[in-house]
């Protein structure tokens, strides 16, 4: 059980995991599994659990069918004191070209990580 929203646990592929993040696209989980095996990080990617159904439907009303949700992927890393919080803003993360990992790049805003200027002054 999390200590709070920040700092969740959960069983991926039968491996006991921080969630690094839940609702992942394909692209996203390229990005941060790249990023956090360069850190020494064991990472493990699992399907995101289809979204719940919708209500149920008054008799005799149609109501076309919804589009397909897109295939999203929940990553964990298996180190469980992980919290990717305090790994970025601990400045705790480097990029494969030998940068601090800034919040900006983690959200992949830049594609370049500036931590020369602080997060509090950018614009």
């Amino acid at each position: 059980m999390a200590i709070n929203k920040n700092h969740e646990f959960e069983d991926l592929n039968g491996i006991k995991c921080a969630i690094v993040e839940k609702n992942a696209l394909e692209e996203r989980v390229e990005f941060l599994k790249k990023l956090l095996e360069y850190n020494r990080y064991t990472v493990i990617v699992a399907a995101s659990p289809p979204p719940k159904a919708a209500a149920p439907v008054p008799a005799g009303a149609e109501i076309p069918a919804p589009p397909p949700a897109p295939t999203t992927f929940t990553i964990g890393v298996t180190d469980v004191m992980f919290n990717a919080t305090n790994a970025i803003f601990g400045r705790l993360l480097r990029t494969p070209d030998g940068h601090v990992v800034t919040l900006a790049y983690w959200q992949q805003k830049e594609n370049v990580s500036d931590d020369n200027t602080p997060y509090f002054e950018k614009h």
